[in-house]
């Protein structure tokens, strides 16, 4: 199982199994256990899921995070895909579902995610990391809090630094 990155810079064991998109003509398999599935195969068959917790969704770039208005703490995590590193709509999702929407459960990264991403990632309101594999997890607590203040609000510290300073 890969590796997941939480905010601290520990190492866990990734549960969740990421269930990819099925082929046209196929359906959807969802296996026992923690599962994310496509965020709009989850709203289409939402009834389908309800007795189980351990059911999440993932977001493409594309994927708008106004389908999840009003349900997002139903889930328990919800992972947002990088498909390459410079793909930057999952920043702006993971600020919307955070700061719009309300999502107070756990936000991950996935997909193409490299360690300078990291600080970046976090203040868009990202809680956990899957690393690309043949990055050093390791590493993640040092890329996590390179920088020891940061002028802009976000969603980690909604007060910018000229505030913080005056008070």
């Amino acid at each position: 199982m890969p590796n997941i990155i939480k905010l601290d810079g520990s190492v866990h064991n990734d549960e969740w199994q990421v269930v990819a998109r099925p082929a046209d003509g196929e359906s959807l398999v969802v296996p026992e256990g923690p599962a994310l599935v496509p965020v709009d195969l989850w709203l289409a068959g939402r009834e389908h899921f309800a007795d189980r917790s351990d059911i999440g969704v993932w977001f493409e770039g594309h994927d708008e995070p106004e389908t999840l208005d009003g349900l997002v703490n139903e889930l328990p995590l919800i992972a947002v895909n990088f498909p390459k590193f410079a793909d930057g709509r999952g920043y702006s999702i993971a600020r919307l579902l955070r700061e719009r929407y309300g999502f107070r459960n756990e936000l991950r990264a996935i997909g193409d995610v490299l360690l300078d991403q990291l600080q970046f990632m976090k203040r868009c309101g990202f809680d956990s990391f899957a690393l690309r594999e043949d990055k050093d997890p390791a590493k993640a607590a040092r890329c996590l809090n390179f920088f020891s203040q940061n002028y802009q609000a976000a969603t980690d510290n909604d007060t910018p630094l000229f505030r913080r300073r005056a008070s």
